[in-house]
């Protein structure tokens, strides 16, 4: 009778230790859900699937859920910056976008700087000579961040320029994503190691308790050269940018050159996140005086990413929305935002702002693509114009607010870029820039995307739109 009982007994306390387990497991992750999470369906989703699955759920907590970033920019404060810009004027400047610009100064905590964007490159095909050129000619320095770095033909190109650069004594150095550059083996990295190029890679570790890439990435893409110029936009470095290559799956993109005063804001962006990275202390450099001059209309850049107390990029596209009176523009790759960005959009359209939004005819995430269609309705039918882009996938990254504001750089209108990755745009106040934006977006108006359409989708495919809307913060 004793033989039987012990093992019965085993079992109970084997039991009762899982039990204990499971309760202490789901209620940690339970506690930390309430005290971190500030979005309500994003806590309550954490909390269920912690409660439901506790292992898988705790884990997948551990590695999704958790911000394990925080950081404060070590940067010298500019002697404006604690002032408060309405109590200086005395007054609220009518002008909407006079307005805007006050909003964004006190959301990104950057004051307003000058620089004008002097070149607006079409795909691969215009920008890689123009940053290989400029790599070529540096004299001081080279500072590049990128999510993809390909080192097919084109990006050994890069690689051996930078390399040449760093041999005639230019301070050069990379920063490449620890995710989109190749988790397990990022072939770029190593060639420029081989080449005693300084290269890191950005939020990219082995070790499993030491894993905070799994959901949070540089996506940002700047290349900053001796201090006076810089290349941003959407562009990564890879062979299906050069459409005149005819590549496999050609991507078409718009690339910008920058001068002035703001190219120092863009570099003191890369000195955050390479100091981040590295460990090194921050170099604050002096601007030159080209650099310095003030030439140019007012811009600023404007770095977003999980590591900031507020929904930064988010607050600046609400106070773009809200400042609109006549007209927005918008082209976007991946269109999945969060909904008070379409209420944002759809009150615009409905006090009687132009709204335009152009999408890619093909998108190169089939899953953004499905889930996209569950966002579009309220937009159309609140008197929102959507539209296609032509064939081919458009990668470009572009806003307009009633021809005098601009937006470019390496945001998408989606989840992962709104919350959770490391971005860097440039908003700038020269109407000659928005005007030659608005007409770029504008040309891309090739196909409406009709309330016919939308509900034309048979129940099967609208369920599966609304399932892949659901993974659109994990990919």
């Amino acid at each position: 009778m004793e033989s039987l009982l012990i093992p019965s007994t085993w079992l109970a306390s084997r039991s009762f230790v899982a039990a204990v387990a499971y309760v202490l497991i789901a209620a940690a992750v339970t506690v930390h859900t309430l005290i971190n999470k500030r979005d309500v369906p994003a806590a309550i989703g954490w909390i269920g699937m912690a409660w439901l699955t506790p292992v898988v759920g705790a884990l997948l907590y551990v590695g999704f859920g958790i911000n394990r970033v925080k950081r404060r920019a070590r940067r010298l404060k500019g002697s404006l910056r604690n002032i408060d810009p309405l109590r200086a004027s005395g007054a609220a400047p009518a002008d909407p976008i006079e307005r805007l610009k006050i909003a964004i100064a006190k959301i990104t905590d950057q004051d307003i700087s000058t620089g004008k964007v002097v070149a607006a490159l079409a795909c691969g095909d215009e920008a890689y000579p123009r940053m290989l050129a400029a790599i070529e000619g540096a004299k001081v320095s080279i500072a590049l961040s990128t999510y993809i770095f390909r080192t097919d033909a084109l990006g050994l190109r890069f690689v051996d320029a930078l390399a040449r650069a760093h041999r005639r004594g230019v301070a050069t150095r990379i920063l490449i994503d620890g995710f989109g550059g190749g988790f397990v083996r990022s072939s770029a990295y190593r060639h420029l190691r081989r080449q005693g190029v300084p290269v890191a890679r950005f939020l990219h570790s082995t070790l499993p308790w030491q894993m905070p890439f799994l959901d949070l990435r540089l996506h940002k893409k700047s290349l900053i050269v001796d201090g006076v110029s810089a290349f941003l936009g959407g562009l990564n470095i890879g062979a299906e940018n050069l459409l005149e290559s005819r590549p496999k799956a050609p991507v078409r993109d718009l690339h910008f050159l920058v001068e002035g005063a703001v190219v120092q804001q863009i570099a003191q962006q890369f000195e955050d996140d390479w100091s981040f990275t590295t460990g090194d202390a921050q170099t604050e450099s002096k601007p030159s005086p080209e650099a310095a001059s003030g030439k140019g209309d007012a811009a600023r850049a404007i770095a977003a990413g999980p590591d900031q107390e507020v929904d930064r990029l988010v607050l600046v596209l609400l106070s773009a929305i809200h400042s609109a009176q006549q007209s927005i523009r918008i082209a976007t790759p991946y269109f999945v935002p969060d909904e008070q960005l379409v209420t944002a959009l759809q009150l615009a359209a409905l006090r009687g702002v132009d709204v335009q939004l152009v999408l890619p005819a093909a998108n190169n995430h089939r899953l953004v693509a499905w889930a996209v269609m569950t966002h579009v309705r309220p937009l159309v039918q609140s008197g929102c114009r959507l539209w296609r882009a032509p064939p081919l996938f458009d990668h470009s990254k572009l806003m307009t607010i009633d021809g005098k504001w601009s937006l470019i750089g390496s945001a998408n209108w989606d989840m992962r870029s709104l919350r959770l990755n490391f971005e860097l745009t440039l908003e700038t106040y020269d109407p000659d820039f928005a005007s030659l934006l608005s007409a770029i977006i504008d040309a891309r108006r090739t196909r409406p995307i009709t309330l016919a359409e939308i509900d034309g989708r048979r129940f099967i495919v609208k369920l599966r739109d609304a399932a892949a809307r659901l993974t659109m913060p994990y990919i």
